[in-house]
């Protein structure tokens, strides 16, 4: 079965460039598509994160890669799937973040802390409820802790 999504926001500002790390503190605006009335965002403001589902937009077909690969070509990691990567190389090009809300004004969810670039398509934006959370105990091999390290440093000016 195919489905077919159409973008109901839009990333505006943050960062222009995308990069694999030091997206700590970014801000930006989801910007609600025109077409859509205000009230859809009645509420939201109540919450303190979203989880906003957003599209790799920079990315092209070219550069799925099916199978197994060291992740970010780092030998020193095992080899692992397609879907244990959390980048644009996967089939669907899908992406979940879940930024900090700052604000709603109008059409516009000032955010910080998501990690899609300016002009990114946004396909679904809803509160987080840490009821959604994983339950249980969370295992997880090494080497991601070592991969995204610095994924939430701040970006130095030099």
């Amino acid at each position: 079965m195919e489905i077919t999504l159409s973008p109901i926001a839009t990333v505006i500002g943050g960062r222009s460039e995308v990069s694999d790390d030091y997206w700590g503190d970014v801000r930006s605006v989801i910007r609600l598509n025109d077409d859509l009335p205000l009230d859809t965002l009645k509420g939201l403001e109540e919450f303190s994160h979203l989880e906003v589902v957003w599209h790799f937009s920079q990315g092209s077909d070219a550069d799925v890669h099916l199978g197994a690969r060291h992740p970010r070509n780092n030998p020193a990691w095992p080899e692992t799937g397609t879907f244990v990567h959390r980048n644009h190389r996967r089939p669907a090009r899908i992406a979940i973040s879940h930024p900090r809300l700052l604000s709603v004004e109008s059409r516009d969810l000032h955010v910080e802390d998501l990690d899609a670039v300016d002009g990114t398509p946004v396909y679904d934006i809803a509160p987080w409820f840490a009821e959604f959370g994983p339950r249980g105990e969370v295992d997880q091999p090494s080497w991601p802790g070592e991969m995204l390290s610095r994924y939430w440093e701040k970006r130095s000016n030099t």
